[in-house]
């Protein structure tokens, strides 16, 4: 099959990824352009991280100096080219898991395709998506599987990350929920296997003009990169930063040791393997080991988030119990007790990780009816994702009970029918 005719946006996309790499100015400018650098975008699901740390870092910034303001960024190229650039670029990283070349549609390729999707007029976030997967036919007008088709509206997550708050609810053009970054948006749509097979491109993305889609050919099942850090705590890590909860201690401390770790934090999330085979000196572990025992005199003296910071340590075996030679299993404990009394202190991200640990058996036994005890306190105390994901169940519950409800008044009609089919035949031998 040839390949089909290139969009405006295929184009777009690819000029900006090779002006990045030849550190070539955007027309307008790009926004935080420096930092970007700094991120190492080797199109790998780890620099995913990378950029959600740093839009988790611009969203703080913008808070503290006082700019926090959707529609007045949204208004700055500089800003709208930095975002765009970031959907290009998870686009690219999504494509390359798939072996292909990223496919883009602009607001009239998509109204013209997909006008099942009604998509919001004038939404930035809605102006561009990605098309991925291994069906060759979608890239037909008139396929029959468009109402499936996957598309990859990117701008989504990375709006809601620097935005998304209670009160600036973000709506998915596909009707699902909002991806609170891109490595998670990215991550849930990585290829599976699908008969053994994938489809794969021959050329280079950076050859635009030399983009082609090939037949699907048998490869070996693609195995999606293990970031170094588990997803449960890099969450954690982002929320911490993200969600204030007011601390009854003072703050100044507990902030100076973050500075400290999370420069450890930068360095492993650049490595391409597991962070217990990252090396440090002798001089960066005793600096490690000095952090968090001021952590541990902040959680001690009350803080929720040093204890969820000290909690995540001691879960991955590299906690102060850990530096003393004790057995990992008390490690565990100890890790387990800092989340439990995090939670107690009604601190939402602490009640969201507790059921998430139960929910998997992470340091805990598994318990499904404790862990959605602790989603619903989540959900309580304002975490937005706890509160969403209860929203759901509550629909799915109330979906079966009336499911239930009809199937037993099938029932009740199905035997009043047959009743009065006894009592007609009786009238008819007694007649």
């Amino acid at each position: 099959m040839s390949a089909p005719p290139l969009t405006p946006l295929d184009y777009i996309a690819a000029g900006y990824w090779q002006d990045f790499l030849v550190r070539r100015a955007v027309a307008g400018g790009i926004a935080y352009e420096v930092d970007l650098h700094h991120c190492s975008l080797d199109e790998s699901l780890a620099s995913l991280q990378r950029i959600d740390t740093l839009l988790s870092q611009i969203r703080r910034d913008m808070v503290k100096a006082g700019i926090w303001d959707e529609a007045t960024l949204l208004k700055d190229e500089r800003y709208r080219n930095f975002m765009v650039f970031l959907a290009f670029y998870a686009g690219r990283v999504l494509a390359r898991q798939w072996r292909q070349s990223p496919r883009w549609f602009g607001r009239f390729e998509l109204d013209a395709r997909y006008p099942e999707l009604a998509l919001t007029t004038d939404d930035f976030y809605q102006h561009m998506a990605m098309l991925y997967g291994t069906d060759t036919d979608i890239y037909t007008k008139n396929s029959s599987n468009r109402d499936n088709t996957p598309l990859f509206f990117a701008l989504e997550p990375i709006g809601m990350r620097l935005f998304g708050h209670i009160d600036r609810a973000f709506k998915s053009a596909q009707g699902s929920q909002v991806d609170s970054g891109l490595y998670q948006a990215v991550s849930a749509r990585l290829p599976k296997a699908i008969a053994g097979q994938v489809v794969v491109t021959d050329k280079s993305v950076t050859e635009v003009a030399a983009i082609e889609i090939v037949k699907t050919t048998p490869v070996a099942k693609t195995v999606a990169e293990k970031p170094p850090t588990p997803e449960m705590f890099s969450q954690l890590l982002i929320e911490l930063n993200e969600i204030e909860v007011t601390q009854a201690t003072s703050k100044t401390e507990y902030e100076q040791e973050c500075k400290v770790l999370d420069q450890f934090e930068r360095h492993i999330a650049k490595q391409q393997k597991p962070r217990e085979q990252v090396m440090f000196s002798e001089a960066h572990r005793q600096a490690k080991q000095q952090a968090l025992l001021g952590l541990k005199k902040a959680a001690d003296a009350g803080n929720s988030a040093a204890m969820l910071r000290l909690a995540m340590y001691e879960l991955l075996g590299e906690g102060l119990i850990a530096n003393e030679g004790a057995d990992k299993v008390v490690g565990i404990e100890a890790g387990v007790e800092w989340v439990q009394q995090a939670a107690s202190k009604n601190d939402s991200r602490a009640q969201r990780l507790l059921s998430k640990m139960y929910y998997q058996g992470v340091g805990v036994t598994q318990d499904l009816k404790i862990g959605k005890y602790w989603l619903e306190q989540a959900a309580e105390n304002g975490h937005i994702e706890a509160a969403s994901l209860v929203g759901q169940w509550q629909q799915a519950q109330a979906l079966i009970t009336t499911q239930k409800q009809e199937q037993h008044s099938l029932k009740r009609y199905q035997l009043l029918f047959a009743v009065i089919i006894v009592i007609a035949l009786l009238i008819i031998i007694l007649v």
